[in-house]
């Protein structure tokens, strides 16, 4: 489902392109913004059959697909094996980014040090551990950016 806020943020993010799913056909957009080809890689980021899909077509047949959101348990796939042998590429699903820390950290880091990766933009707000409970129902609210849990250690 498109989000306003979501896209400005995504653009505020380097995305030179958005599409609205409520006004258009997003697979189809991204084939008209790619000369008909469709995108080299495509991140899924809810978690849903239905968006899942939406990115299998809206990829380069050499493309990557990227399942970043998480699925609940009772949710099926359903594509023709057909066009998943056809169309080539990849599919794969990200687990926690896949990173290796030892390597990817200190890049991060790197990254944020020199200004090109602004940390401080996807924390929408702390919260103490006193309110961790709490704070579990707002992580299901849709948000373009992430929540920050802080408190402090006293020592004995």
């Amino acid at each position: 489902m498109f989000s306003l806020s979501k896209a400005e943020y995504a653009r505020e993010f380097g995305a030179t392109h958005t599409i609205n799913s409520r006004a258009a056909d997003a697979v189809e957009g991204i084939r008209e913004l790619t000369g008909g080809f469709g995108a080299d890689v495509v991140v899924e980021a809810i978690g849903r059959p239905e968006t899942y899909k939406q990115a299998f077509f809206a990829r380069d047949l050499a493309g990557t697909v990227v399942l970043v959101g998480v699925p609940t348990p009772e949710m099926e796939l359903h594509l023709p094996l057909q066009e998943v042998f056809g169309r080539g590429g990849t599919l794969k699903s990200s687990w926690y980014g896949d990173c290796l820390p030892s390597r990817d950290f200190p890049m991060l880091v790197d990254l944020h040090l020199d200004g090109r990766l602004p940390l401080e933009k996807f924390v929408s707000e702390t919260i103490g551990l006193g309110d961790v409970e709490a704070a579990f129902p707002l992580s299901i609210h849709s948000h373009p950016g992430s929540r920050r849990v802080s408190g402090e250690v006293n020592g004995g």
